[in-house]
């Protein structure tokens, strides 16, 4: 938890973001399939990232392994706006960095996809992500300096969660 904190000092993340965070989440709670329609839509036109959920035989991509994911983005949707920042956390965000890297990838769903997601991937996403989420942040009666702050925080958020998820991808004693 000691390293969390350095990681949410550099980031300037604070108590405001998670503030900011939780506000969100009553924002963001309907409109998750909204929400997921985008980053899919941005995912299937990007065949560099479709790739991640083909078959490794066939590089057709596979359905029901796009939307047993569908699922689980969906309740990190609602996990980001929590903002609990527990050991529990931390411990699942080091478990969905495995689930990415070979370690684990295929393994939840049991699917002869691609061996992992190349690293460049994940804090690149963060831009997309975060980007297109802003308007959903806007669609409710939160007033413009609120989003601006929920943006933030955001930003910070998936940030922070896409370098925890980093770690198997980097040498022993170098995360």
């Amino acid at each position: 938890m000691t390293d969390l904190k350095a990681l949410q000092t550099t980031l300037l993340f604070t108590e405001e973001d998670i503030k900011a965070l939780r506000q969100s989440k009553a924002i963001l709670a309907d409109q998750t399939d909204a929400i997921l329609d985008v980053w899919y839509g941005f995912v299937a036109s990007t065949p560099e990232l479709v790739h991640f959920f083909s078959d490794a035989k066939t590089g057709r991509p596979d359905g029901a392994y796009l939307e047993a994911v569908r699922k689980r983005f969906a309740l990190w949707v609602l996990d980001t706006a929590d903002a609990n920042y527990d050991q529990k956390w931390l411990d699942w965000q080091y478990e969905i960095g495995l689930r990415h890297n070979r370690l684990k990838k295929n393994k939840t769903d049991r699917v002869p996809s691609v061996a992992q997601v190349n690293f460049r991937y994940i804090p690149a996403l963060t831009i997309p992500v975060t980007t297109t989420l802003k308007p959903f942040l806007a669609k409710k009666d939160a007033s413009a300096a609120d989003v601006e702050k929920m943006h933030t925080a955001w930003v910070k958020a998936v940030l922070m969660q896409s370098i925890l998820w980093s770690q198997p991808y980097i040498k022993d004693g170098e995360f």
